[in-house]
């Protein structure tokens, strides 16, 4: 620390680099947790160039978690990367936030839930016996996103979680994201529910990024497929959602890539000034910016 007046200031932390290839960076890792939505594809289409980094950075640096705030049991999420054209020689494994959200589901059981989110979420829930109620009933809620996200906006549901704010009832919410860029759109998740009933008083629990539990699972997997634990300070994380994964893996004392181009959230925000200002608005930090994810 350098004194400054009377007291004491914080050392500067440097500019993030400004690159297009991952591999400037990469020998600085043995592991690369990376996003899904936004980073690898929109949902549509796979980003050109991100199967090929990933696959890059695993056969020269070493394991490739896929980390995912879907809210889903992971072992769907590689027939939905199949169907996208990702080859499974890009990643070694998947952990989501539906992982995290199951074990916080299993610890209320078999107290009855309150089921809010679309028919496609369902999987989060086999295997797991849990009797889903009217929320007037129910002794906690479960948010996996909008009954119909394509379609419906977050606002529309404040009467309902005003019922259960009112109830003391607490919210597991399965997908931490705000929103996710859909194609050409963005479309509102969990996580934008769950801001309303923070908003409300409500309590809300996440096993999402950028919370610690899905790391753990992550950095588990990493320690297992490579024999032995891997210090934080030796993973690479890679985003584009400044308070999921910038902010979550900040705070695990992990790396991080920003992501900032046309397929994530900030698209628009390619300004290098522009995004380091974001990240410092955010008490957040980045080691480099790229547009895409590219070797």
């Amino acid at each position: 620390m350098t004194e400054s007046g009377g007291g004491f200031s914080q050392p500067s932390v440097p500019d993030p680099l400004l690159t297009d290839r991952l591999s400037t960076i990469a020998s600085r890792y043995d592991a690369l947790l990376c996003d899904a939505w936004g980073v690898i594809h929109d949902g549509v289409n796979l980003f050109p160039g991100a199967g090929e980094a990933l696959e890059r950075f695993r056969t020269e640096r070493g394991p490739v978690i896929i980390l995912t705030n879907a809210p889903r049991p992971s072992s769907i999420i590689p027939a939905q990367l199949d169907r996208l054209g990702l080859p499974r020689s890009a990643y070694d494994a998947v952990v989501t936030s539906g992982d995290a959200t199951r074990a916080a589901i299993l610890a209320r059981l078999p107290a009855p839930a309150f089921r809010l989110g679309p028919e496609k979420d369902d999987p989060l829930y086999e295997g797991v016996d849990i009797d889903f109620v009217p929320i007037e009933e129910a002794s906690f809620i479960v948010c996996t996103g909008l009954f119909d996200d394509q379609n419906e906006q977050p606002e529309a549901y404040r009467p309902l979680l005003e019922k259960g704010a009112a109830r003391g009832l607490p919210m597991i919410c399965a997908n931490p994201d705000i929103v996710v860029r859909w194609g050409g759109r963005l479309i509102y998740c969990a996580g934008a529910l769950a801001e309303i009933y923070k908003e409300l008083g409500g309590e809300v629990i996440y096993g999402g990024k950028p919370h610690r539990p899905i790391y753990e699972l992550a950095l588990s997997k990493v320690a297992a497929i490579r024999g032995a634990p891997l210090s934080p300070s030796r993973t690479l994380a890679v985003g584009d959602g400044l308070h999921t994964d910038i902010v979550g893996a900040n705070a695990q004392g992990i790396d991080v890539v920003f992501v900032v181009g046309s397929g994530g959230v900030h698209a628009g925000s390619r300004s290098h000034g522009d995004v380091v200002k974001a990240l410092n608005e955010a008490d957040a930090r980045a080691v480099a910016i790229m547009e895409k994810l590219a070797w």
